[in-house]
């Protein structure tokens, strides 16, 4: 009898049990119901940090929202996660190899130097300007009207050491010039009257592949302001038709014989496409050197000037001259560096 008493207590105390259950739900229900909304809310955060990428990251790279999400893979037009270490690594690398490059032009330099007998290594000239200076008609060089027509200058405004060489006419064609300026990677731009040119176009042409920029010194390298203005629109635009034929350019500079000029030479320059007139600071002999500034001194920015002459016309060749002018440039710390980089 006290075991069924015991057995039929239990049941009673189990139904009573069930039915607070029913009426308040707790305990187990209540533990289950945390669990679901516990999984719930941890299922919308890992979607929501799918959406922006992973690893719980917005799109902006920060803690908060806005902006654009990305994907694991960036997105169009955006880096994904760790990209900005490995842009890093490339411009490094990139860097690195500028510099390896360098060393060695350099080095293949100071062979060609050796070589040609130069008494020292040509200077490396800097990266050209990512912006070309604003080139402005020097201060007692301007001509009636000039503010609409081309510059002219006798010097680039650049605080690099750097100075820029020029040859006029073409009357020498030496083939030793070509090599010689090639292996030592000196550059240089060639202003070309027909008259001295015409006997060998191709010597120029070769000048040309070896990325020398030819430009306009008139055909028959006449004194222009005794000519009259149309006189002097068939000198300067006529050669700027022979160069366009021969060599597949028609030039944007253009330098007066002499550096003598007025202002219909420079309105003639302007109607078939000058942009500039460079003149020159000082000038190249294969002995002396020639100044036109009162301290006989270089400048950042000069333009030298020196002309296609041989042994008939003076105290030496070609590669003379251009050893006797390399050994002052590199003496003063001066780099050359390509005019055309410049202006």
């Amino acid at each position: 009898m006290q075991l069924v008493r015991q057995t039929d207590e239990k049941a009673a105390e189990r139904q009573r049990r069930q039915h607070r259950q029913h009426r308040h739900p707790g305990g187990w229900t209540r533990a289950v119901a945390a669990v679901l909304v516990i999984a719930a809310l941890g299922s919308a955060c890992a979607a929501g940090s799918e959406d922006r990428g992973g690893a719980g990251r917005t799109g902006d790279g920060g803690g908060g929202g806005g902006g654009p999400v990305e994907s694991p893979s960036g997105g169009p037009g955006r880096a994904g996660p760790g990209a900005g270490a490995e842009a890093a690594k490339k411009a490094e690398a990139g860097k690195k190899a500028d510099a390896a490059a360098a060393v060695k032009a350099q080095a293949l330099r100071a062979v060609a130097a050796k070589k040609w007998k130069l008494a020292k290594t040509p200077l490396a000239a800097p990266a050209p300007p990512a912006v070309k200076p604003k080139i402005v008609t020097r201060k007692g060089f301007e001509v009636t009207g000039g503010a609409s027509l081309p510059p002219v200058f006798t010097n680039v405004p650049t605080k690099e050491k750097v100075v820029f060489l020029t040859i006029d006419d073409g009357a020498e064609k030496d083939p030793e010039l070509l090599r010689m300026m090639d292996e030592l990677k000196i550059p240089y731009s060639a202003f070309l009257s027909d008259y001295v040119i015409n006997d060998n176009y191709a010597y120029f042409k070769k000048m040309q592949a070896r990325g020398v920029s030819l430009h306009n010194h008139t055909l028959t390298h006449p004194y222009l302001p005794g000519l009259s203005y149309e006189e002097q629109k068939r000198e300067i635009c006529g050669q700027q038709d022979k160069i366009k034929k021969r060599y597949g350019k028609r030039p944007e500079l253009f330098r007066p014989p002499y550096g003598n000029y007025n202002a219909g030479t420079l309105r003639a320059a302007k109607s078939c496409g000058v942009k500039a007139v460079p003149l020159w600071s000082s000038e190249a002999f294969p002995d002396h050197m020639e100044w036109r500034e009162w301290d006989r001194d270089l400048h950042p920015g000069d333009i030298v000037l020196t002309h296609f002459r041989g042994k008939e016309d003076w105290k030496g060749s070609m590669p003379d001259m251009i050893r006797y002018v390399m050994k002052k440039i590199t003496d003063k710390g001066y780099a050359v560096a390509k005019l055309e980089d410049y202006v």
